[in-house]
């Protein structure tokens, strides 16, 4: 085999691979993204091999050099990826040898299994990172959209019915609490993902005298104390694919809370509901219909929430069966998780533009919000307090609402002569209750919508989130 084509390993090879093999086991067409912590991994091996003695200074200068050179090609988008050497390991290593000599010396003591791991957990705490940056200026989007809105009510849904009222800001602080715990998973991957696995080769580890400690400092695996964090086994180090599915599965939980936001807005929207109207920089037409103005933002976060669910699927169903340790099927763990952060990103950016730039229907809402059903059950509250049981009450509120359709009335338009014949404490002042602002500012305890709760929820996200 010639020295030219997969030096690397094909010394125990006497013919080259089949092109069909070449195209169909190739991975630097997506995993070049990875060649910045792929250079990063090698500019620290470089120096500890030289620190224990492998390589000479003048030799990790010279690799330090050339990998410095090949990132500011790749930057500037001047590096040429060849399948032919299969991945960005090998085609990192090709354009290095190109540099200096000393590159033939740099895959001491490592293998692509170790490397690999080592680069997707340097992009698992910087991919994190980014997506809880767009992620905190969407929550603070819906927090100003929740503070200009306080005044408005609108109906709370339970089975897509009609249910209590609540003001539109506790709705949106509700979306604020979904994106918070997606914010704690992702800190969680970061965590998880600050161990170093490099040192573990391919399987099990190394003869040679490396300093795995050194390597982790370099690369800034360190926990709060400044102290090297190592995987502890080397067999797991390179067979773990834990990390990759727990960032997609954050990444999946937080595109289900984007969808069903998604799908409240699509339902206000509606000529229906009416409760807003959408931006038309984030709306589309119809080819046909020339009065369409469609919702396509938000159908669109909605279907790409489903994809990373299915990438999320195909991680778990990629794993499940694998004997330990590495086998090749685990090529296919990356493009699942590109993909997740790439839609990920690109849906929580448009979710921003779009509600930060909602209209809200003020005289709508409060039309929606006037149904004195949404009070019944404060009704049933009034009896209770009254010392009526809350079964009882319960069946007495029901029958009233029963009565009220049968009329064709609003249950407050019923006569208290009719009431007091379902319940005898139907009595007197029993339609006070049908008042919005009195049901909510007696809802005023930690969590509820009332205006004080809201105000001071508003209060806490200002705080959290840093917005002013």
């Amino acid at each position: 085999m010639s020295k030219k084509t997969h030096s690397t390993w094909g010394g125990r090879f006497s013919k080259k691979p089949a092109e069909l093999m070449v195209r169909f086991s190739e991975s630097v067409s997506f995993d070049q993204r990875l060649a910045p912590y792929d250079i990063f991994c090698s500019k620290a091996h470089a120096a500890m091999l030289c620190k224990i003695g492998i390589l000479k200074k003048s030799e990790r200068d010279a690799i330090h050099k050339g990998l410095d050179a090949i990132a500011l090609r790749v930057k500037k988008g001047q590096l040429k990826w060849s399948t032919k050497l299969e991945d960005v390991h090998m085609n990192i290593e090709a354009a290095l040898l190109k540099y200096t000599p000393a590159a033939a010396k740099l895959q001491t003591a490592r293998s692509r299994n170790d490397q690999v791991v080592t680069d997707m957990r340097l992009f698992f705490k910087d991919i994190c990172k980014d997506i809880i940056t767009v992620l905190t200026k969407l929550q603070v989007g819906l927090l100003q959209l929740a503070k200009v809105n306080q005044d408005i009510c609108i109906p709370a849904y339970t089975h897509l019915q009609r249910a209590q009222p609540i003001s539109l800001a506790h709705q949106l602080l509700a979306y604020i609490e979904m994106f918070n715990r997606d914010h704690m998973r992702l800190k969680i991957v970061i965590d998880h993902a600050n161990v170093c696995p490099l040192g573990s080769g391919a399987v099990a580890g190394t003869t040679l005298p490396i300093d795995r400690e050194f390597v982790a400092k370099y690369l800034d695996f360190v926990d709060t104390k400044g102290r090297p964090q190592l995987t502890q086994n080397s067999v797991d180090a390179v067979a773990d694919r834990d990390l990759y599915i727990e960032f997609v599965t954050a990444c999946a939980l937080c595109g289900t809370h984007l969808s069903r936001i998604a799908e409240d807005f699509i339902l206000w929207n509606s000529t229906e509901f009416n409760y807003v109207m959408l931006p038309d920089s984030f709306t589309t037409g119809s080819s046909l219909m020339p009065h369409k103005k469609n919702p396509d933002s938000l159908e669109l976060i909605r279907g790409k929430s489903a994809r990373i669910q299915g990438q999320l699927q195909i991680l778990l169903t990629l794993v499940k069966g694998l004997p330990f340790s590495y086998n090749r099927d685990l090529q296919e763990d990356k493009r699942p998780v590109f993909d997740a952060c790439d839609e990920i990103l690109i849906s929580l950016q448009v979710m921003e533009k779009t509600l930060t730039k909602i209209k809200v229907n003020r005289d709508v809402c409060a039309i929606a919000v006037a149904d004195v059903n949404l009070l019944a059950t404060d009704l049933v509250d009034f009896l209770v307090e009254k010392g009526a049981p809350f079964r009882e009450a319960h069946r007495a509120v029901g029958r009233l609402v029963a009565l009220a359709e049968k009329e064709g009335v609003m249950i407050n338009e019923l006569k208290t002569i009719h009431t007091r014949r379902i319940h005898k404490l139907l009595d007197g002042d029993w339609k006070n209750v049908f008042n919005t602002e009195y049901a909510l500012n007696k809802r005023d305890k930690i969590g509820m919508p009332g205006p004080r709760q809201v105000r001071r929820q508003i209060n806490r996200w200002n705080k959290k989130l840093g917005a002013h």
